[in-house]
Order: structure tokens, then C-alpha cells, then sequence
């Protein structure tokens, strides 16, 4: 009986080490992650309005409809990038993502507390290259340090209404990214 009790016990050990080591290992073995389904839709540092999701179309994963949706696509390797993007009026967030969809950092508009979001994106060694007058870490000078050359800029504005998804797109239309050459 006790023989018996300790083979199931551990066949449900083996089982959970199994079932964790996979669930822990299909990020980094996924083929169509959302960096790879935005490369042909999406040229490099260019801010690009997604269309609204469905379930047969979403290109990233949980993506809201009651939100316009724009990408910009990074490459930080021939210079910083300059990240400038209006906010709607009911709400706006920025959110960051490694080439292995993993968040580094976020900010919405009440953080931002002005009516533009302007962020610089640079790698830790660009960001060491910065003269030290110029690097300002007040409000008009936010510098974000990606952990990779390559990533992915996530633009989001609430249309709080169907009616209010037209003037959310035209809040995000307004936004740019793009590198700033290396001097």
C-alpha cells in the first residue's frame, strides 16, 4: 500500500516538474510570437496604427476593442530613438516590450502629466554616451534604457465610446518614432 502511495506521488512530482518546464519554456520556443507577426506589417522605427482586433485577426495578444492600437517596431542599433506621441482625451499609455514580449516599462498620460509623451529609448550604453548636462531626468528629458537593441513600442488610447474610437485613432496618428543618429 505504501509502495503504491509513494509511485503515484511520484508520478504527480514528475508530472508537475514536466508540466512547469514547459509552460516555462514555450515563450522562448514560440515561432509566431508578436514580434515576429509585426515584421511584415510593420517597417523598423515607424509608428504604424494596427486595425481593430477580432478574434480571427489580432496580431498581438489581448488586445482590447475599446482601444486604437499603434506599433513602432525598434532597432536601436544605429542610434536612440525619439519616441513622441500625443495624448487622447479620455486616456493614453506607452508600454515597452523585449523582442521576447516580455513588458519593461509603461507610462500613461497622468504620468506623463502634459498633453504630448516624449521619451528617449536608448540601450544602456548609448545612454552612458549621454554628456552629463544633457542627461536631464526631470519631466522634459525621460530616458528609457531597453535591455535589447530590438523591441516593440505599444501605443494605446481609449475610445471610451464606439462613437470616440475616430478621435482616439486621430490621437494616435499624431505619434512618431524615430532614431536619432548617433553623434
Amino acid at each position: 500500500m505504501i509502495r503504491a502511495l509513494l509511485w503515484i506521488l511520484g508520478a504527480v512530482l514528475l508530472g508537475g516538474i514536466v508540466h512547469l518546464s514547459t509552460v516555462l519554456a514555450m515563450p522562448q520556443a514560440a515561432k509566431q510570437d508578436a514580434y515576429s507577426r509585426l515584421v511584415p506589417l510593420t517597417p523598423v522605427n515607424t509608428m504604424v496604427p494596427l486595425a481593430a482586433p477580432t478574434a480571427e485577426t489580432t496580431i498581438m495578444p489581448f488586445m482590447d476593442p475599446a482601444f486604437a492600437a499603434a506599433v513602432c517596431r525598434y532597432d536601436l542599433s544605429s542610434g536612440s530613438l525619439k519616441l513622441i506621441a500625443p495624448v487622447s482625451q479620455a486616456y493614453t499609455s506607452v508600454t515597452f516590450y523585449t523582442r521576447k514580449s516580455v513588458a519593461y516599462y509603461a507610462i500613461n498620460d497622468r504620468a506623463a502629466g502634459r498633453r504630448t509623451i516624449e521619451l528617449d529609448v536608448m540601450t544602456p550604453e548609448q545612454h552612458a554616451e549621454v554628456p552629463e548636462e544633457e542627461d536631464v531626468t526631470a519631466a522634459d528629458r525621460l530616458i528609457i534604457d531597453s535591455p535589447g537593441n530590438v523591441g516593440v513600442i505599444l501605443l494605446r488610447a481609449l475610445a471610451p465610446e464606439p462613437g470616440l474610437m475616430a478621435m482616439a485613432r486621430r490621437a494616435l496618428a499624431g505619434a512618431t518614432c524615430g532614431v536619432q543618429p548617433v553623434q
